[in-house]
């Protein structure tokens, strides 16, 4: 569980330089309008909406763009027709990857994503060719606050949560699929400060990088896809040994 747990704040400071650029805005706002297409532009009864929203006003997301979001997805106003492809591959060494896109043309979509798999050493795979080897889980980031191990443990157990990756910054709590929203919501009565909640691809086994070298290669790997404008999410089987995430972080 160490190792996912710094791996989780590793991903939140990807998160932070995507907002600087604005790339988190817009996968967000897709998010959300595919959301209200799928159930409905009510926040209270469309779960995967609240969830959508929630994580754009953490992000702190303008309400107008929320809005016009939720309006593109009900139709109310013109935009894009989105619809959200999964892909799999592997990167460099053998490291096992799910991406989940968001497009309006897959005749776009596919061939750039091919594309930087070659460039970047790596091939895409025939659908299920990775999958087998994760889970689907939901996955609410939080931040720790100078919370114990033990206190947000109680809080798991109490929840029915499946499983804690605490770090000292920001803690993961694992549920089932079919219990994201409700752990969510018990969270929030707790008053837990939420960072995010969504549905995350999590290996059951991983492939360790050993060096240095090879753990650029597979950085430089993950953020080139995650770059690509229709990709909303990468989930890889990778692991870094303690030693590297410290060289890594020294470097950052």
């Amino acid at each position: 569980m160490a190792g996912h747990s710094k791996w989780s704040n590793i991903k939140h400071k990807k998160a932070a330089k995507d907002a600087k650029r604005g790339k988190i805005f817009t996968r967000l706002a897709k998010e959300i309008t595919l959301s209200a297409k799928e159930g409905g532009g009510d926040v209270d009864s469309n779960p995967r909406l609240r969830l959508a929203v929630l994580n754009a006003k953490a992000e702190n997301v303008p309400s107008d763009n929320i809005k016009r979001a939720i309006q593109r997805g009900t139709g109310e106003i013109e935009g894009a027709v989105y619809e959200e492809v999964t892909y799999e591959g592997y990167a460099p060494f053998g490291v096992a990857v799910i991406l989940e896109t968001v497009t309006d043309n897959r005749n776009r979509t596919f061939p750039e994503i091919r594309a930087q798999f070659s460039k970047l050493g790596g091939n895409v795979a025939e659908p299920g060719s990775v999958a087998w080897n994760f889970d689907r889980k939901g996955v609410i980031q939080i931040k720790t606050n100078e919370k114990t191990e033990d206190e947000l443990m109680e809080i798991v157990l109490e929840a029915d949560a499946e499983d804690l990756e605490f770090d000292e910054e920001l803690s993961r709590i694992i549920t089932s699929f079919d219990s994201l929203h409700s752990v969510h919501k018990y969270c929030e009565e707790k008053k837990l400060e939420i960072a995010e909640s969504k549905l995350e691809y999590i290996p059951k086994n991983t492939v360790k990088i050993e060096n240095i070298a090879d753990a650029h290669k597979v950085i430089k790997f993950t953020d080139a896809i995650e770059d690509i404008d229709d990709v909303q999410n990468v989930f890889a089987n990778y692991e870094f040994s303690d030693e590297l995430l410290e060289q890594l972080e020294k470097e950052s």
